[in-house]
């Protein structure tokens, strides 16, 4: 036998030794060693599995997961169909820096509880439990049948921050920063207790707790608990505290007679949207931010049959990709980490029947993009760790400031999910292509804004009025709301006529988009000279603002009558600015 069998051979020994269960895989996720201890964990004879798929033997593994991420997964709960183990699986690494295989070292942790019946004396129960509480990242507190602590393992101090010392003699409600002591509970009812949460230590550490009774010879001798720490739990219940709080389920609030506007370009986009709600298809709403997009779904929803029912508003980009797909699709129990009991529908499910409104939709993930799809194509939803798919009946309307065509160009946004959304296109002009409604909406800003703030402000002065009808804005309408709310704070409580001195400092701006791209903005010499190619750039980019004018804002139309195709006409909008 060569020293490299031999050492082979006191590997296996060693692994055979441990009362820890390992599973390695190589690179196709086939079992390459499957020591005694995972044999009796698992119930499987190692000759039966070597070579297998480690996906057949051990249901639900994350092995595979690890194989492909290339990133360890620490001290990882785990139900099996006869037991629960606490796991970490670490991928395995060549001197090349590749993954090429990976590994899982595991334990029962029913049996923690099992040592606690069996052992007679609790003073010979910590010697027995010394190597497990020096090797467990899990932290283990053990009481007497008093509620004393009697014994801790080093992962105890570092999950609650109390040291040992502190701890042994005290009763066990010393370490309890918030919630009920669990020891009491077990010593209370003699019963085991799980999955129990509570926030220990100074730092108030969310942790969950199982524990169980001691009973020796019928009598319950006191009570152990394996304490878990909750960090990234708790991390990811706060993401989706936050995400609650950024989806808002509304019922919508505006309808057609809230939008504000009589300039025939407006006008073209209302009208488009009130044909849209007329029938069941999907809306595209294209347009700057702050131009209104929400009030234009609002309104498609109440002036549809599907005004009864729910409209639920879900803003894309605020969401990560895995929180966004559990809460548009929603999830199965066990699904992930930290998911609810039971599992929970997703938003489409909940707007079932109405209308779903899917704000800043050209940020969502390639990923997310092609769940979508289906659930566009099929009409039905499939919730994440599920097998089954449920059909409903939602209509959608997507909104986005972003081109998606470029964005489709640039493979960035799916092609087939476009001409999924883009079956009404809605394009929503920017505020300063229809300055004519700016009096319009300052009248209507007015109103809202004395109701809120208890005011009696009747209009605007001309210097005022003209300055706000010659700026750009490149908020939009959100940011002439923002002017007009500011420039009624800065009055006095019996001013009623919003003067120049009341508006807030307006970023000087070229007043004319077509005079910016003719003359640039006041202060530039005018007597240069500049490349022809860019005047020749500018005189046609005059040309075509002028076209889309006097075509009411319709690009179609426009392009006829610039004699170019609409691709042709998209393209140099991109290229001048003008979209």
């Amino acid at each position: 036998m060569t020293s490299s069998e031999d050492a082979l051979r006191q590997l296996e020994i060693i692994f055979d030794s441990t009362h820890d269960g390992i599973i390695a895989v190589d690179g196709d996720a086939r079992i390459t060693l499957f020591n005694r201890a995972a044999e009796e964990i698992i119930r499987c004879r190692a000759r039966d599995v070597i070579g297998c798929p480690v996906a057949e033997v051990v249901p639900f593994t994350r092995l595979p997961a690890v194989l492909s991420s290339g990133e360890a997964e620490l001290n990882c709960r785990q139900a099996l169909d006869h037991t629960s183990i606490i796991t970490t699986r670490m991928p395995i690494v060549d001197g090349k820096g590749e993954t090429i295989g990976a590994f899982a070292v595991f334990r029962d942790v029913t049996r923690v509880v099992a040592l606690a019946e069996e052992v007679t004396n609790l003073r010979e129960m910590r010697i027995m439990w010394e190597a497990i509480f020096n090797s467990t990242q899990d932290a283990i507190s053990v009481v007497d049948a008093e509620g004393i602590q009697v014994s801790v393992n080093p992962a105890y101090t570092r999950v609650t921050g109390l040291p040992e010392e502190g701890i042994i003699g005290q009763p066990c409600t010393v370490d309890i920063a918030e919630g009920e002591s669990i020891h009491l509970r077990v010593l209370s009812t003699k019963k085991p207790i799980t999955g129990v949460r509570l926030k220990v230590g100074p730092h108030s550490k969310e942790v969950i707790v199982d524990a169980a009774p001691i009973v020796v010879n019928g009598e319950v001798r006191g009570s152990v608990a394996v304490i878990k720490d909750l960090t990234e739990i708790v991390r990811l219940n706060s993401e989706l505290r936050r995400a609650q709080q950024i989806i808002r389920k509304l019922e919508a609030r505006y309808s057609f007679d809230d939008l504000v506007g009589q300039e025939p370009v407006f006008q073209h986009a209302v009208e488009k949207a009130r044909v849209a709600a007329t029938v069941p298809a999907t809306v595209l709403l294209q347009g700057e931010s702050g131009t209104g997009k929400e009030l234009f779904a609002h309104a498609i929803h109440n002036a549809s049959d599907r005004r009864d029912e729910k409209f639920v508003r879900v803003n894309c980009a605020s969401l990560s990709e895995g929180v966004l797909e559990s809460e548009l699709f929603g999830y199965e129990d066990g699904a992930f980490t930290g998911a609810r009991k039971g599992g929970r529908i997703g938003l489409f499910q909940e707007a079932d029947g109405g209308t779903i409104f899917l704000d800043e939709i050209g940020l969502m993930s390639l990923t997310t993009q092609a769940k979508l799809l289906r659930v566009l194509q099929e009409s039905e939803v499939r919730r994440v760790g599920g097998t089954t798919t449920r059909p409903i009946n939602v209509r959608v309307v997507a909104a986005t400031n972003a081109d998606l065509l470029q964005a489709v160009q640039e493979g960035q946004f799916r092609e087939d999910l476009y001409y999924r959304l883009n079956v009404i296109p809605v394009e929503i002009p920017a505020l300063r292509d229809h300055r004519g409604d700016i009096p319009l909406l300052i009248s209507h800003f007015i109103r809202r804004i004395n109701q809120e703030y208890g005011r009696a402000v009747s209009g605007v002065a001309p210097g005022a009025m003209d300055r706000l009808v010659r700026y750009r804005w490149p908020g939009n309408v959100r940011e002439l709301e923002n002017v007009l709310r500011r420039a009624m704070i800065n009055m006095g409580v019996y001013e009623s006529i919003v003067g120049e001195v009341h508006l807030p400092e307006l970023l000087p701006q070229c007043d004319d988009p077509v005079a910016l791209r003719l003359k640039g903005c006041p202060g530039e010499d005018e007597r240069e000279i500049r490349p022809l190619e860019e005047a020749i750039g500018e005189v046609e980019a005059a040309h075509i603002a002028r076209a889309l004018e006097l075509c009411g804002g319709s690009r179609t139309r426009a392009a006829t009558k610039l004699g170019i195709s609409i691709r042709s006409l998209q393209y140099k909008l991109r290229r001048h600015g003008l979209t």
